[in-house]
């Protein structure tokens, strides 16, 4: 056997935990939590640098660099051990990962340079989670970014982070005729592409159970609002003849187990729209798609309302994969803005690690 690769920042938090050393440092540091290693299941296969990003400050660039130089150094939380055969020997042994998620290469974003120069795409959602990862891959491409969200803090952030990108920040109500006027006018005389990204969960209820607040409040988001953005951008790409518009469906538009009552009747409707436009429009240079995201970290979080929805809905989620990072779908969606997805329109893409597969 040889000698065993020095943990760093970019190494997987699999192989962190099948690291003795690593997996001592990661126990211990979870513990002073109240939580067990259990607690990184779904995120397993990233390098551990990102929890710095997906902690929402709970772990800090500092403490990343504090364990990973306890690491090099062979300290455990018990003192400092050695290394090789002494390690495994003083060390408690961990429950290996399956050999598929330890060894399994990390997706790195890879960013085209000027794929989208001379476009202007209009991001809603864009101060979090897939808006926010689409927004920022669409303004580093080259092109000019309208970024509407409800929250101005969080756009403003978004456009701190890209100080060198065309990227304009815009709060705006997307079920509000008012505000979708403002964000058409924002974007100008041309509009290339349009990502329907903003949407809500609902509280997991079942038909049963669901109410009239929670029924109207989804839809009005999820729907109304993709609805009235799409009305309001096809005069300008009817105009230029060309147009592509990316709704944000979900594993829940293809399944009836992914969510409650409400989001899946939502994304079922999304899909209907984007398919009827895709027919419609076509002949008229506008693609239509849609991207149905799976399990992925964002700051939307489902809460289970209804126990038997809990109990139907977690029993069917035993095949679903580890969830995706917000940059994964972003890719996807870009993909077909771009011209990369030419000849691509009507279609429903699952973004969502083979899970509509299972």
């Amino acid at each position: 056997m040889g000698t065993p690769r020095p943990l760093t920042a970019d190494t997987s938090i699999a192989d962190w935990l099948a690291d003795p050393v690593g997996n001592a440092i990661l126990t211990d540091l979870l513990a002073q939590a109240g939580q067990t290693p259990d607690a990184f299941k779904p995120v397993r296969r990233f390098a551990i640098k990102r929890l710095v990003s997906l902690s929402r400050g709970a772990f800090t660039q500092e403490m990343l660099d504090e364990i990973v130089r306890r690491a090099q150094a062979g300290e455990s939380p018990a003192g400092t051990i050695g290394s090789g055969a002494d390690r495994a020997a003083t060390a408690p042994a961990p429950d290996a990962p399956p050999t598929s998620a330890a060894s399994a290469p990390a997706w790195a974003e890879r960013v085209d340079l000027g794929r989208f120069s001379g476009r202007t795409v209009i991001v809603t959602g864009a101060g979090s989670g897939i808006g926010r990862a689409t927004a920022s891959r669409v303004a580093r491409e080259g092109g000019r970014v309208i970024a509407v969200d409800v929250s101005a803090e969080r756009l403003d952030d978004l456009a701190a982070a890209l100080p060198d990108s065309d990227v304009m920040p815009l709060v705006a109500d997307i079920t509000d005729d008012a505000d979708v006027a403002r964000i058409v006018e924002a974007a100008g005389d041309r509009i290339d592409g349009l990502a329907n990204v903003a949407g809500i969960m609902d509280d997991m209820t079942p038909v049963g159970e669901v109410s009239d607040a929670v029924w109207q409040r989804v839809f009005r988001v999820n729907v109304d609002g993709t609805m009235k953005l799409m009305r309001a951008v096809i005069p300008t790409m009817l105009a230029q003849a060309a147009g592509s518009i990316v709704n944000v469906a979900s594993e829940a538009a293809l399944r009836g187990s992914a969510a409650g009552a409400a989001y899946t009747a939502s994304k079922h409707a999304v899909v209907g729209l984007t398919r009827s436009s895709a027919f419609v429009y076509g002949p008229s240079g506008i693609r239509v798609n849609a991207v149905a995201p799976g399990p992925t970290i964002t700051n939307i979080e489902a809460s289970f309302a209804s126990p038997l929805a809990a109990e139907r809905i977690q029993t069917a989620m035993v095949v679903m994969p580890d969830p995706a990072v917000a940059e994964a779908v972003a890719a996807s969606i870009t993909f077909l803005l771009s011209d990369d997805g030419v000849n691509v329109s009507g279609a429903i893409l699952p973004s969502d690690g083979g899970w509509s597969a299972a």
